[in-house]
């Protein structure tokens, strides 16, 4: 099968699924015929204003259906897109703006005062100009997206995806569940966040229709339980933290659902929620299958795939499954050899699915996308820096990260950034930030802070608080800062990160 571009999917949904909605929001639905023509409207405003192949296009949205309208608009005209979150700071933003040296961005009007001047905006508020005119072919192997993930320098790294690493997920994922034209997905996650991806276009690519949830409804777990049963959801992505709090809303109420999948991912899979959704399930008349779905940016989306059958005592702890068919996981060393059956090592990638980098980052490339001779002829690998054992019968077990990143409801998290803003404020003569977890699990951020010579607690916490809202997104703002002493070091001198948990539930009476 030839190489396409999601351009060309897309075109082909059209063709059998027109008068299908493709993606509808509280206010808004769209058919697929209909989302075809406002995209082109889109493709064709874009390239009158200057921007093709090559260019970058920065989207900045709320979570509607003009998500849809704008990824779809920059791709038809060539271009290559680029999530802004408008939860994010304007420090952030500028960054990306400026790392990905775009010159147009698409806005809703809501968050335009986070751009910076002379930056161009097309406004998808009202309805744009009506143009005419033929759109490029878009290659496959042009990047479709840049997605911007944390950096242990303290600076943001994007990472390039192509069109055609997404239709490779898409030809070898979808086809392992019995997704069709019928199904209701939901887009529950942020577009700055690639497990959007996965729900936009595994409907987009089987006809189905993508129902996009307000922020507000994800945080607010009977609502959006309401949103589920009123739309017939079929098929449901989640994050296992934040299924937490939707299992605890379904055990006290449960209303009728259409669900078949839940599909998980973005960090470990409870066991124990998974359980006890289905005996709560079950009891409703509903049987909906679970998966768990192990992937990252780097490797577009997803790696391995667990169907979570029959759940024994003895089940793994974070059971991942095996590759899906376009990939292939090595779990190795340190000296870049496999490890034995049941012995903890790093998982490396190769495949269809591995991106095509990071954007400006050609040293930090280099690093983590190596040529390897893994089991036959070299391949193109990516680190992923997560740690992982093989079980008897060949399925993954995860294990956890190897280096101080970690992943929190759904987001990678390199605690090193963090670090950086709050050390560097004046008030600060050391930092370190740690995650916490409550009796329940939920994982929470904790920051551990030296004050300088003379300082105040307050003043510290103000500077802390501050600058951390002025440089980092939301989900890495610290939820408590502690102020202590000193840090623990190793014996070496190093940061005794293995301690600094510890330190933060001695002291977790001192919440601020």
């Amino acid at each position: 099968m030839r190489p396409e571009s999601l351009c060309e999917l897309f075109l082909r949904s059209v063709a059998e699924h027109g008068e299908r909605v493709a993606v509808r929001d509280a206010e808004r639905a769209l058919t697929y015929r209909e989302l075809e023509r406002a995209s082109r409207r889109l493709a064709l405003t874009l390239i009158a204003a200057g921007v093709g192949p090559g260019h970058r296009v920065g989207l900045l949205l709320d979570r509607t259906v003009d998500v849809a309208v704008a990824s779809l608009g920059a791709m038809r005209a060539a271009a290559t897109y680029v999530p802004l979150d408008p939860a994010h700071p304007r420090a952030r933003v500028e960054h990306v703006l400026g790392d990905a040296e775009i010159g147009q961005v698409v806005s809703d009007g809501t968050a335009d005062h986070l751009l910076p001047e002379g930056v161009g905006v097309v406004r998808l508020a009202g309805a744009l100009p009506a143009a005419r005119g033929e759109l490029p072919e878009v290659a496959a192997d042009a990047p479709a997206y840049v997605i911007y993930t944390s950096g242990s320098s303290g600076v943001p790294k994007g990472v390039l995806v192509s069109h055609a690493n997404v239709v490779a997920l898409l030809r070898n994922a979808l086809p392992l569940f019995a997704f069709g034209p019928a199904d209701v997905w939901t887009l529950c996650h942020s577009h700055a966040f690639d497990f959007s991806v996965w729900e936009l276009w595994g409907a987009l690519a089987t006809g189905g229709s993508c129902v996009v949830v307000a922020p507000d409804v994800v945080r607010l777990p009977d609502e959006l339980l309401a949103l589920l049963a009123d739309r017939a959801v079929t098929v449901l992505n989640q994050i296992p933290s934040a299924f937490r709090s939707l299992v605890g809303a379904y055990e006290q109420e449960a209303p009728a659902l259409a669900l078949r999948y839940v599909i998980f991912g973005g960090e470990g899979v409870d066991l124990s929620l998974v359980r006890r959704f289905r005996e709560r399930a079950a009891a409703a008349g509903s049987t909906p299958a679970f998966v768990n779905m192990y992937g990252i940016t780097e490797t577009t989306v997803h790696v391995t795939w667990k169907p979570l059958g029959e759940l024994t005592d003895d089940a793994a702890r974070s059971p991942i499954g095996r590759a899906l068919p376009h990939l292939e996981v090595a779990v190795l060393d340190d000296g870049l050899s496999p490890v034995a059956d049941g012995q903890v090592g790093e998982m490396w990638v190769a495949g269809a699915g591995v991106a095509q980098g990071y954007l400006n980052r050609p040293e930090l490339t280099r690093e983590r996308f190596r040529e390897l001779a893994v089991g036959g002829g070299a391949r193109r690998w990516y680190r992923t820096g997560d740690l992982a054992r093989v079980l008897p019968g060949g399925e993954l077990d995860y294990v956890g990260r190897n280096d101080d990143q970690v992943k929190l409801r759904g987001y990678r998290i390199e605690l090193g950034e963090i670090e950086a803003v709050v050390g560097a404020c004046r008030e600060v003569s050391a930092a370190a930030v740690t995650v916490a977890r409550t009796e329940g699990g939920d994982g929470f951020l904790v920051a551990l802070l030296v004050p300088g010579p003379g300082q105040e607690e307050a003043s510290v916490v103000r500077a802390v608080r501050a600058a951390a809202a002025a440089a980092l997104a939301p989900y890495m703002v610290p939820q408590r800062l502690m102020l202590v002493p000193e840090l623990p070091h190793t014996s070496s001198g190093k940061l005794d990160r293995a301690a600094l948990p510890r330190l933060a539930r001695a002291i977790a009476g001192r919440q601020r």
